[in-house]
Formats: structure tokens, C-alpha cells, sequence
């Protein structure tokens, strides 16, 4: 097989710098940082949109190329974690290379905050096409807030002076 020259190398140099660049603002820099190895896996964050339908929350997260049995959720102190991996493909065995590659591989985790009165029997998920799709029951619903009074410790009551 004769050597190829990949037309795309300039580009993707750039593509692993700016991934790079992305996990360094999404998780810090590591303690290490000279000798750390950039991998896409550690700037993989599914993307997630969460919304309300009626007093349901919606939470869906893509997870294309995601095998359903690679994919975990779990609720554990008012926290939904979905974590799981996606596995990066060889190349082929037909003779093919990839020549580019912009798909993030590796392991992922996405920690979400629900409202306080949610219990795990809340919770349902459904997998399909690609998209997780999460209903946590009346977690929309509009739930009452209470004042707090701020009560004064001082030893004198501030008082303010206006100029005028």
C-alpha cells in the first residue's frame, strides 16, 4: 500500500488544540499539566437539554454511537449521574484510515441537581435513537419558597448616613 499523505493533518492539529483549549476551560488545567496526555475523553460532556413539560422535567442527553448497556444512571442525595463510555472505532479492516476524527471517545459523566422532594420512584429513562431521555415526575412544579428573617447580632444597629 503506498504512503498517503493525510490532506487533512494541518486541520486536525488545529481541531486537537481547540479540544484541548475546550477541556481546559471545562474541567481545569490537570496538576500536571506539561506532561498530561490530551485525550478527547477527558473534554467529552454529552450534550444535555433539560426542560418542563407540564410538572415533569424532560431531561434529554445525546449519546450517538452509545451502546444502551454502556449507559448508568444513578440517584444518590437529590444527584442524577448518567455516566457510561462510547468506544472509538478501529480502522477498518476494508483497508479504510480515519483521517479525521471529531467524535469524542472515552468515558463521560454528567451530574445533575434535582429539587429536594424527588425520590429514585420518580424517575424514568428510555433510550432511543441515540437520545437518552429522563422524566423525573413533578419535578417542575412550582413548590413555595419561605423568608427568612435576617436576625441582627451587632452590638450597635448600622445605620446609614445619607449626604446631601
Amino acid at each position: 500500500m503506498p504512503d498517503r499523505r493525510n490532506p487533512f493533518e494541518g486541520v486536525t492539529d488545529f481541531v486537537s488544540e481547540l479540544s484541548r483549549l475546550r477541556s481546559l476551560g471545562v474541567h481545569g488545567a490537570p496538576e500536571s499539566a506539561e506532561t498530561a496526555e490530551r485525550t478527547h475523553a477527558s473534554a467529552w460532556v454529552p450534550s444535555t437539554d433539560i426542560l418542563a413539560r407540564g410538572e415533569d422535567l424532560l431531561i434529554r442527553i445525546e449519546l450517538a454511537g452509545v451502546d444502551p448497556d454502556d449507559v448508568d444512571l444513578r440517584f444518590n442525595h437529590g444527584v442524577l449521574t448518567v455516566s457510561g463510555a462510547r468506544f472509538a472505532e478501529a480502522d477498518g479492516e476494508d483497508g479504510s484510515v480515519f483521517l479525521v476524527r471529531e467524535r469524542y471517545y472515552g468515558e463521560f459523566r454528567r451530574a445533575i441537581t434535582l429539587p429536594e422532594a424527588v425520590s429514585a420512584d420518580d424517575i424514568e429513562a428510555a433510550f432511543e435513537d441515540g437520545l437518552v431521555t429522563i422524566t423525573v415526575s413533578g419535578a417542575a412544579a412550582e413548590s413555595e419558597s419561605s423568608r427568612i428573617a435576617v436576625r441582627h447580632t451587632g452590638r450597635r444597629p448600622s445605620a446609614r448616613k445619607v449626604k446631601g
